[in-house]
């Protein structure tokens, strides 16, 4: 066990760590296995979000996500799976009015200089 307070406070930052670290990749592996059980866009999709996710929280590097990434393409093409493109859902159309006149900042309120007794 570490005695200096800096080595037991690094000690439970990598017990959390590990923690989600392992949950993280336990997710992938799940994903990765319904998606091999059951080929389906949507399952194809979980896992893809799984696996960067991964990568974005610096877990997996970035060409192992794109290289499992790819298997998992290439075994849906096998299954037949369709790969639906992402829908993109159109941007609410945001009104445009008239020029507003700029709003003048509130004037902050000083307090009172207190007088110091005098001795």
């Amino acid at each position: 066990m570490p005695i200096i307070k800096s080595a037991i406070k690094r000690a439970k930052q990598t017990i959390k760590r590990r923690e989600r670290n392992v949950a993280t990749k336990k997710d992938i592996k799940d994903a990765t296995k319904a998606f091999i059980a059951k080929p389906t866009a949507a399952n194809l999709s979980v896992a893809q979000s799984e696996l960067d996710t991964a990568a974005k929280k610096g877990l997996l590097k970035k060409n192992t996500v794109a290289r499992r990434k790819s298997q998992l393409h290439k075994m849906a093409k096998a299954a037949g799976v369709k790969l639906v493109a992402a829908v993109k859902k159109a941007a609410p159309a945001v009104k445009k009015t008239a020029a507003k006149a700029p709003v003048a900042k509130k004037a902050v309120a000083k307090k009172p200089v207190t007088k110091k007794a005098a001795k």
